[in-house]
């Protein structure tokens, strides 16, 4: 999104572009299917608007893509299966971090509260943490918590919102803008190496087998961060020629990549709206947004309420994203529908028999992405600010690792980087 957001920047600027995609579509850790039956669509990536990004919100309000507001009840299974009471605790705990204070991780910080919070609200703040970050909270910092707390306030970070179509609608605005242009896109182009000097590039990439070459005066790598990261002669890793400079390096090994296994599961019906969790009262499970669980497999499920679609997805973040990687698709499946027996107390064979179709991404096992989206190490101050700027004005960073907002792991914050870096390379142009 990154890149797709700075080449529409310096297409508009009349300056020639051309992207380089390893994969065979568009979006990158955007990924959008559709439910064959009714055009619903499936996000194996990005789902939810954050807040109200103008990055998002603009250019689907001027091609007229209706936005829907997330709805629905939150409800928790901790032994009984009861609506969720947890999230004022949970805010008090994260009100209580500071960033004026020395960097310590989350872990640390929540050690460190007082006995009148019991353990369940601290458990909870944990899971929120692991779980909405994908983070370790033995290595996020407070400080990154903070900034991204802070920058989620100024756009309603707390309001989810979805486009009608999913995020393939943005796309498909991005992508028309760019065809509009002089822009070239080589999908299935997988880059090797990025040899550079002062205002001149070369490229070395592969396409079907064949070694490819490119060469221009400037180059924006919108890599996510786990591929930078990645050991040169992996699959997906670039080789930088000379080396990327100590600033680099230390950026980098002050960020981390979140993990997550994601699941859509698609039944014949919304098996879920006769279910009553407290016997002898009415309410059933119809509203159902969210529901969260201290399962080890899928411990967050929700629903594509407002919309009544037949659809529950999984996320299995952090930990439980180890356990998922590297299963085959049939595995991850069933253990997502084994969850839903659990949680709702129904039998895995019913649940087996009015399954239509399930979809599944390991983002960490996926060669390039290697995870979910970033977040900031303890003593990460400056971090995403170094990640992000360029060598000698040839060689340009963007990605939502490199967002100096707070908008990390968001599509807002990737695309706002993208825009950020085309300005930096139009300044230099002049």
């Amino acid at each position: 999104m990154a890149g797709l957001a700075a080449s529409t920047a310096l297409a508009r600027a009349d300056v020639a572009v051309t992207i380089l995609e390893a994969r065979n579509r568009i979006g990158g850790r955007v990924f959008t299917l559709r439910d064959p039956s009714s055009g619903h669509p499936i996000e194996l990536g990005a789902e939810f608007i954050h807040g109200l990004p103008n990055e998002i919100l603009q250019p689907l309000k001027k091609a007229k893509i209706p936005v829907t507001e997330v709805r629905g009840d939150s409800w928790c299974k901790d032994g009984d299966l009861r609506p969720c009471s947890f999230f004022g605790q949970v805010e008090q705990i994260l009100d209580k971090m500071d960033d004026r204070a020395p960097d310590e991780s989350f872990a640390d910080f929540l050690r460190k509260q007082p006995p009148s919070i019991d353990d369940a609200a601290k458990q909870h703040a944990l899971r929120f943490v692991t779980g909405f970050n994908t983070a370790d909270p033995h290595v996020v910092g407070v400080h990154w918590l903070v900034r991204s707390q802070r920058a989620e306030q100024q756009i309603e970070g707390d309001r989810a919102f979805r486009a009608i179509g999913g995020y393939a609608e943005l796309l498909a605005i991005l992508q028309r803008e760019m065809r509009s242009t002089s822009s070239r896109l080589l999908t299935s182009t997988v880059v090797s190496e990025i040899s550079w000097s002062r205002g001149r590039v070369q490229i070395t990439a592969q396409k079907d087998g064949k070694r490819l070459g490119y060469e221009a005066h400037r180059v924006l790598v919108t890599l996510p961060l786990a591929v930078l990261k990645a050991s040169i002669g992996s699959e997906g890793a670039i080789q930088f020629t000379p080396g990327l400079p100590k600033s680099k390096l230390d950026a980098l090994d002050r960020l981390e990549m979140g993990r997550v296994v994601r699941l859509v599961l698609r039944f014949r019906g919304r098996f879920w709206d006769e279910i009553q969790p407290t016997e002898g009262e009415a309410k059933t499970l119809a509203n159902l947004g969210f529901l969260f669980s201290e399962d080890s497999w899928f411990p967050t499920w929700w629903t594509s309420m407002p919309e009544k679609f037949p659809v529950i997805t999984g996320w299995a973040p952090f930990d439980c994203a180890d356990r998922l990687s590297g299963q085959n698709h049939s595995q991850v499946v069933n253990r997502g529908l084994e969850t839903l027996s659990r949680i709702f107390g129904l039998d895995t064979a019913t649940l087996q028999r009015n399954l239509e179709d399930g979809y599944c991404h390991d983002w960490q096992g996926d060669p390039f992405s290697r995870g979910a989206y970033s977040y900031g190490k303890v003593g990460a101050d400056g971090a995403h600010e170094a990640l992000g700027s360029p060598l000698e004005n040839t060689v340009f960073f963007a990605g939502e690792a490199t967002d100096v907002t707070g908008n990390n792991g968001t599509v807002h914050g990737a695309m706002a980087s993208g825009f950020r870096a085309a300005s930096e390379i139009l300044q230099e142009l002049g």
